[in-house]
């Protein structure tokens, strides 16, 4: 069995593994990581032979961490991320290069057209009937979007949100709500199999496909990096935040959407967002507009410009052609705008 996993913000870890008698045998770990003394690969491989195939990521991580030599240096390593390997190998995780990657960049569309392609493009990938793909939004329209579990008053001024024309939508993965603007805002999706993702904790997938775009923003000078559990942040302060979606059917999917600050009107979105205190406290701030980032500045490029060179980082990393919504799929999305996320009763399903 093998098994890969880069460490966020870290080298990758391989692993290759047989299993005998439900246990691991034949471990061997390799990778292009800085590890010191030279001996502490081969307490890694030690501590991994025998241990039984059902031990979760905590106890590998356990028994990596007692072996070692007192005085290892891990530079790009740890403990945690050749465990993550060993649970990768045993549940036969793909990797990204398995995969040909398809790239749906297309016209801009309504916000609830957008929910619901996030839902079928997604499906069509967990029956197989769709490669893994990126598809990169553009917005006809402002919008909130709000999480799956939200509630729909604590987190809309409607009045605001009537006075400035702003469409209110709910998406189908949790978290908090989004504020979008036509040309102010760089929103993806990533519809992955779920066997990429296969051998990790729920946290652990979003430093997993975040990481290409984390590498995009180095490529344009900006250090960027994952944290938890589903913000993307600089010095300067937040510039993304994502969300999942696991998708039944067929192999299964994950949905993985990201919105990226690139020149946010603050002022606008603290009329339309009731953003408590509580929910910036958290992030240790005082107010909103010390939250929003925008990519603008800290890149001094346009938008497009941003977006292209994301893409050109995709391509580089894991290729990437492209391709479209077929006709199939946007029908089925015009009909689920239609019977669910155009309704006044999926908006408002946690009021």
């Amino acid at each position: 069995m093998h098994g890969e996993y880069k460490v966020p913000g870290g080298k990758l870890v391989v692993v290759d593994l047989d299993v005998e008698g439900g246990a691991l045998r034949n471990v061997r770990v390799a990778g292009d990581f800085f590890l010191e003394p030279d001996e502490a690969i081969l307490a890694i491989d030690a501590a991994l032979e025998g241990a039984p195939a059902n031990t979760d990521t905590a106890g590998l991580t356990a028994r990596i961490d007692a072996a070692l030599p007192a005085s290892t240096v891990m530079l790009g390593l740890t403990s945690e991320g050749v465990a993550v390997a060993v649970r990768r190998a045993l549940a036969h995780a793909t990797e990204w290069s398995d995969y040909d990657w398809q790239l749906i960049h297309e016209a801009p569309q309504s916000p609830a057209l957008h929910m619901a392609l996030d839902e079928v493009i997604t499906a069509e990938v967990a029956a197989g009937r769709r490669p893994p793909t990126l598809r990169v939004w553009e917005w006809a329209a402002p919008a909130v979007i709000i999480g799956s579990f939200q509630s729909l008053r604590n987190e809309v001024d409607p009045a605001g949100a009537e006075r400035h024309g702003i469409t209110v939508v709910r998406r189908i993965s949790g978290g908090g709500a989004m504020f979008v603007e036509p040309g102010n805002t760089i929103t993806y999706s990533l519809s992955v199999p779920d066997s990429l993702v296969s051998g990790l904790s729920f946290a652990d997938s979003y430093a997993y496909l975040d990481d290409w775009v984390l590498g995009a923003l180095g490529d344009m000078g900006i250090k960027a990096w994952y944290q938890p559990l589903n913000d993307i942040a600089t010095d300067a302060g937040k510039i993304a935040g994502a969300a999942q979606k696991r998708v039944a059917g067929g192999e299964g999917a994950v949905l993985h959407h990201v919105t990226m600050s690139y020149d946010i009107d603050a002022d606008k979105m603290l009329e339309v967002l009731r953003i408590g205190k509580e929910k910036l406290s958290d992030k240790g701030t005082k107010s909103a507009k010390k939250r929003v980032d925008p990519l603008r500045r800290q890149t001094g490029l346009a938008r497009e410009a941003v977006i292209e060179r994301m893409i050109d980082s995709f391509r580089s990393r894991h290729g990437l052609t492209q391709g479209k919504v077929t006709d199939e799929e946007m029908a089925k999305a015009e009909e689920l705008v239609r019977t669910k996320f155009g309704t006044e009763e999926w908006t408002a399903r946690v009021p």
